[in-house]
């Protein structure tokens, strides 16, 4: 019994390259299909990413479901990982060409459908993701990035000098007001009890 779990059916450097070839098939794939996948943005993605995890599976292991077997397929994952991490961040220029380049999709306040066309991620999308981040709409975000990883960054806009002595001037108001209305239950209570 103790054999059906731990010898594996298949040689071990035929596993090694099932899984190394698997691996940057799905580096090579994932960066051609754009940088939303990795971003989860919607439940079809992630959906895309569950299945395709499944579906690879077997290209790794092959007939082989022993113990032994998954525990080398995931050793050489994380060993290609590790070699190839390292290796791109020793060549930036290279790295560049493997990991894409963040795209801009709001810039000086102002969507750019352009950016959001090539990354096919809609307008709605992209609100609801702002929302997520704590802003109340679009209109608050100054520049808006799809990063290299499919995370989406907002930065919000800042008032101009106007804006900022504007909304100075009404807080002043505000509390004005609190003041004389304040004043005023003061007053009549005065006046009521004498």
């Amino acid at each position: 019994m103790m054999h059906l779990l731990l010898l594996p059916t298949m040689s071990i450097p035929d596993k090694i390259l099932r899984t190394i070839v698997v691996y940057f098939f799905l580096l090579v794939g994932l960066r051609l299909a754009g940088k939303r996948e990795l971003g989860q943005l919607n439940a079809f993605d992630l959906v895309v990413l569950l299945l395709l995890s499944n579906t690879v599976q077997n290209a790794i292991i092959g007939p082989d479901d022993t113990l032994t077997g998954g525990l080398i397929g995931a050793t050489t994952l994380i060993i290609v990982n590790w070699i190839v991490v390292r290796f791109l961040y020793s060549h930036p220029d290279l790295d560049k060409i493997v990991e894409g380049e963040a795209d801009c999709l709001v810039l000086d306040g102002k969507i750019l459908y352009e950016n959001l066309k090539k990354e096919t991620i809609t307008v709605s999308e992209l609100a609801l993701a702002a929302r997520k981040q704590g802003f109340a709409s679009l209109d608050d975000v100054e520049k808006a990035m799809l990063e290299v990883g499919g995370a989406l960054t907002f930065v919000a806009k800042h008032p101009t000098e106007e804006e900022a002595r504007h909304r100075e001037l009404l807080s002043r108001l505000d509390i004005l007001a609190a003041a004389q209305g304040e004043l005023v239950m003061r007053v009549n209570a005065m006046k009521s009890s004498a």
